[in-house]
């Protein structure tokens, strides 16, 4: 078990961001153990169909055999999204003493594998292991990651506005509990079970830094207990990453949205669908948490200038809030459009006072 224990002042200071080289990284855990990685195995199919030119014996070497990967070459990011080449040009600084460490420290106890034997040598030998590592991930980056990136962050936004909402809505006890069986908040103290290691880390001022991943299985905080507080975890949405946009099962129509109402529209689909048509019934169940127009449309198979018209009336009706974060206006469901979505799970409101009430049997007789 790894502790991070975290004062007013650190959890004051926690914050997300996100990571392209730590994303490329938790990536090459699922090209190593795919058994673990069921939602992405459709990218990893693909991305080993394009691998070619690609050193693959020397990334898969930066994996462990319990799966931990080097501190340097996933870097606590600086900036809310630092860019791809920022990050490697940071892990490709790194002392020749630091990279030495994390690397040998992935394969301990035993001896790191051969494509690393250099690990152990000087630090010249460590330098020009480290280039050559770097000069691997910057093409199998372009190769595998990089197509999708704009997909996958897109998701992690997502993400982070979620646990943002969690946050300010039930302290950091409801922000850690809804992240992952691993973790449990107590009395100051963010325990992460399940770890290879056993140490304890004192905030001590550092803040935590909250790191969302399409490729992570399970929390994964740093290797080294000298590293700051970081803690990188599954995302939320990961498996409409790679899945196929559910068929069209309606007649086409101008507004190209699809039909159905597989979207989660609870036990009223077919009622809700009669409403609103089915369109907007299945948009309006895929709502449940905050997306973007472009993120819809992608999911939908559809444009976004179709999304957004009936994002409009939506919005107009009062059934879909709006907010925005940074490039994106997100869309999310109301109260009223979760009550229409999911009925048999929200309490009766008098929409004269917009109070929950309890309804009464009915008192008329034939």
């Amino acid at each position: 078990m790894i502790r991070f224990v975290l004062g007013v002042e650190d959890l004051a200071d926690t914050r997300f961001a996100l990571s392209p080289l730590g994303e490329t990284m938790e990536s090459l855990r699922v090209l190593r153990d795919p058994g673990r990685y069921a939602l992405q195995l459709p990218w990893r199919r693909d991305a080993l169909r394009r691998l070619t030119g690609v050193d693959t014996t020397l990334l898969m070497a930066l994996v462990g055999d319990r799966h931990a990967i080097p501190d340097h070459l996933t870097p606590r990011p600086e900036a809310f999204a630092p860019g791809f080449d920022d990050e490697l040009a940071a892990a490709r600084a790194a002392p020749p003493g630091r990279v030495r460490r994390d690397l040998l420290a992935v394969h301990a106890p035993g001896p790191p594998p051969a494509a690393l034997a250099d690990a152990a040598g000087d630090d010249t030998r460590v330098a020009r292991l480290n280039d050559a590592i770097c000069d691997e991930l910057r093409r199998y980056w372009h190769i595998a990651v990089r197509p999708h990136w704009p997909q996958i962050r897109l998701v992690l936004e997502a993400d982070m506005t979620y646990r943002a909402r969690r946050l300010a809505t039930g302290g950091a006890r409801a922000l850690f509990a809804g992240m992952h069986p691993n973790l449990r908040w107590d009395d100051g103290v963010l325990h992460i079970d399940k770890m290879i290691g056993r140490h304890t880390v004192h905030a001590a001022g550092r803040g935590l830094l909250l790191v969302p991943s399409g490729f992570a299985h399970k929390p994964a905080p740093p290797v080294s207990p000298d590293e700051p507080p970081l803690l990188v975890y599954p995302s939320r949405g990961v498996a409409t990453l790679w899945r196929p946009a559910p068929a069209d099962t309606t007649t086409p129509t101008t507004d190209d949205t699809g039909g159905g109402t597989g979207g989660g529209t609870g036990g009223g689909g077919d009622a809700l669908a009669a409403l609103l048509g089915a369109p907007r019934a299945r948009l309006l169940g895929m709502l449940g948490e905050p997306l973007p127009t472009v993120e819809i449309a992608r999911r939908l198979s559809v444009t976004p200038s179709a999304v957004s018209q009936h994002l409009k009336i939506l919005h107009a009706a009062g059934l879909v809030a709006r907010a925005r974060d940074g490039r994106h206006m997100l869309y999310r469901r109301s109260p009223l459009g979760d009550r229409l979505t999911h009925p048999h799970t929200h309490p009766h409101t008098d929409p004269r006072t917009d109070r929950e009430t309890t309804a009464e049997p009915s008192t008329c007789s034939k």
